[in-house]
Order: structure tokens, then sequence, then C-alpha cells
């Protein structure tokens, strides 16, 4: 009888699982827009400096990216938390779509152009020589919002 009785409850869970899955499209969509999500651990009392450092690359690169509409926004999250984890600071970007992630040699020389050879030497110069004493990059991820159909 107990040997039937498990054999019963586990046939359940298992239907329970197989009835629980969902259907793209029907129960969820997802969305065109692609986020570009870096997780960053940021070394001890340099949260400042970083920072100081993105504003002159990350952020602004990012702001060239957006006035020649190659990205919609981006934002820096940072934990309230500076040691819990594996990582303290998040860098996102967001693109209307994989396309718009993907290498294209016409909006690589646009953005060039309006960057510049010399911003685009010291951006280089600072995060070769400057970020590795203050961070290590500890993840790289893509995501897309999901909405779970009501």
């Amino acid at each position: 009888m107990r040997f039937k009785t498990s054999l019963l409850a586990l046939g359940m869970a298992v239907a329970s699982v197989a009835y629980a899955d969902l259907t793209p499209w029907k129960d969820y969509t997802e969305s065109d827009a692609v986020w570009s999500v870096t997780t960053v651990k940021v070394h001890s009392n340099m949260s400042d400096a970083y920072l100081e450092g993105l504003k002159s690359t990350w952020v602004a690169s990012n702001e060239v990216a957006i006035k020649l509409g190659q990205m919609e926004e981006y934002h820096i999250y940072r934990s309230d938390l500076q040691e819990s984890g594996n990582f303290n600071l998040l860098l996102v970007a967001k693109f209307k779509n994989s396309e718009m992630m993907a290498p294209n040699k016409a909006r690589y020389d646009a953005f060039m152009k309006e960057w510049g050879e010399e911003r685009s030497k010291k951006s280089t110069e600072v995060s070769q020589h400057d970020y590795p004493a203050m961070r290590d990059i500890t993840g790289e991820y893509n995501m897309r919002e999901i909405t779970l159909t009501k």
C-alpha cells in the first residue's frame, strides 16, 4: 500500500509540473528590447574613484550612442551593502533589439566620428591601466523583459 501511495504522489507531482509549463506568445512575451547587464565587484574604498572613471568613459560613450540612436538608455546601480555577494555594482544599457547590439561598420564609424580619436585613446588608457586595480567584472548578461499574460 505504501508503494502505491508513493507512486501516486510521484505521478501527481510529474503531472503538475507538466501542466505548469507556459507557452511563449500565449502565456508570456519577451521584449524586443535587450538590456546588457554587467556585474562588477568594486574593490573596497574604490567606489568613488571607479564612478569618476565611468563618468568619463562608459557614461560619456553611452551618451554618444544615445545621441546617435544606437542605444536607448543606461543606468548604474550600486548596492547599499558594498561587501556583500559577488558584485556590488550593475552597469545596465538598454538597446532597442538584438540587431542594435550586433557589430555594424556604419554604426561603428558614426560612433568613432562623434567620439573622436583623443577620447578613444584616453578611455582605452583608463580602462586598461586604472580599472583593473579598482574592480573585477564578475558577469555579463543580455536580458529581455518577460511579460506574463494575465
